[in-house]
């Protein structure tokens, strides 16, 4: 009875350090036109996310977070294996978003465990974001996925240093072979066999700076890319595989407020020791003003080659280059918003354009629909997918 009580008086101090939040979401994507090898017009899926934040003393904080999903389209394992590394190449039924404890006293913090890790200014395209791996199981609205380790972050008012330890890999997930963002030859035989995973860690180190005129900083990165090169036996059956070259980056980004806009910068140079890795420099500038309600953001990103040796990889970030690339946000009001992003290749051999309204209903509703309307020549990594044009439909209950 004793511990009971104690229990019961210790419960609302509990309580106010303790925070929690999640929503169920609906979604259904139609297709007007059937792709090779996948027919399908429309798919469903559905996803449920619960979160939760525990604050204990006033230096520790714990967070966790699990997505459960299911879906029409086999996107989705059916197996109700209990997934934590992402390395399986359907969307797990149960995985871990979230489990990590962050310590901070003082300039200094520290977060281990699963978590998001996002470095980089501009705002389309980031080529110094090498913790983040996405799920382009949907090309057209990737996902990111967290990634296990540990990070440090030590800063002042004008500096700071941000370093990044992560033990265990976790790949981007491609689109499936034989779906619509994956098409197969027709009449020809292949044979997946699976990923090769490479073992080691993963560092990096960032210095950002905000100075009276502008916030800069400079990146390091040191492990392997999580989007993967292809290779390919080419024989019948066609045997592939999928493996993770190492990949060394070094970047920087900058923003510099002007009067009437915010210009910003980001480039990287990405060098690597696996021989059938290219060598190159991805670059972003962009332009982004404030209208009223309107937010307004416009660039360029561009690409130099400086070893070519790839023959095959599924690479989006390099895809997006060579293009412009820009956003508009309107906020109608508290409850509406309308959001349009586009790409179009500089020679004008692909485009994509994604156009989204959502409104809330009271305090807990919110239904979003849109579409996103591609066209190209096959031979361009956006007009490859000039048959996945569609509708969306969500809807979300939050909690």
């Amino acid at each position: 009875m004793r511990f009971w009580l104690i229990g019961l008086l210790l419960a609302p101090c509990l309580a106010q350090n303790f925070t929690h939040r999640g929503f169920v979401e609906t979604g259904l994507t139609l297709y007007p036109q059937a792709a090779p090898g996948d027919s399908a017009r429309a798919t469903a899926e559905s996803l449920v996310r619960d979160e939760a934040f525990y604050k204990f003393g006033s230096h520790w904080r714990f967070a966790a977070g699990l997505d459960a999903r299911t879906d029409s389209h086999r996107q989705v394992e059916r197996s109700l294996e209990f997934s934590w590394p992402d390395r399986v190449l359907r969307r797990p039924v149960l995985a871990v978003r979230r489990l990590s404890a962050s310590y901070t006293r003082g300039p200094l913090s520290l977060e281990f465990g699963k978590q998001f890790i996002r470095w980089g200014k501009a705002d389309i395209l980031n080529p110094t974001d090498r913790f983040a791996p996405r799920d382009f199981l949907n090309v057209a609205q990737p996902d990111f996925l967290p990634v296990t380790g540990a990070r440090l972050t030590c800063g002042g008012q004008s500096d700071s240093i941000d370093l990044v330890w992560v033990p265990l890999f976790t790949p981007s997930r491609m689109p499936l072979a034989g779906q619509r963002w994956a098409p197969l030859p027709a009449g020809v035989p292949l044979r997946d066999l699976g990923s090769r995973f490479p073992g080691g860690s993963q560092f990096g180190a960032r210095w950002n700076h905000i100075g009276r005129l502008a916030e800069y900083s400079l990146s390091f990165y040191d492990g392997r890319n999580h989007l993967p090169l292809i290779d390919a036996r080419l024989a019948l059956p066609v045997e592939f595989q999928r493996f993770y070259p190492r990949l060394r980056m070094y970047g920087a980004d900058a923003a510099l407020p002007l009067r009437w806009l915010t210009l910003k910068g980001e480039a990287a140079y990405f060098s690597s020791s696996t021989r059938q890795a290219d060598e190159y420099v991805l670059y972003v500038v962009q332009l982004e003003r404030q209208i009223g309600e309107w937010t307004l953001v416009g660039g360029y990103a561009g690409e130099a080659v400086t070893a070519r040796r790839s023959t095959l990889e599924f690479a989006p970030d390099r895809g997006l280059t060579r293009a412009l690339l820009a956003r508009a946000g309107y906020t109608i009001d508290a409850n509406r918003s309308l959001a349009l992003e586009t790409a179009v290749r500089r020679n004008g051999d692909g485009m994509w354009l994604k156009f989204e309204y959502s409104q809330a209903f009271g305090r807990h509703w919110r239904a979003t629909a849109g579409f996103a309307w591609i066209r190209g020549v096959a031979s361009d990594f956006l007009g490859q997918y000039h048959r996945n044009s569609h509708a969306i439909l969500a809807l979300r209950y939050s909690f």
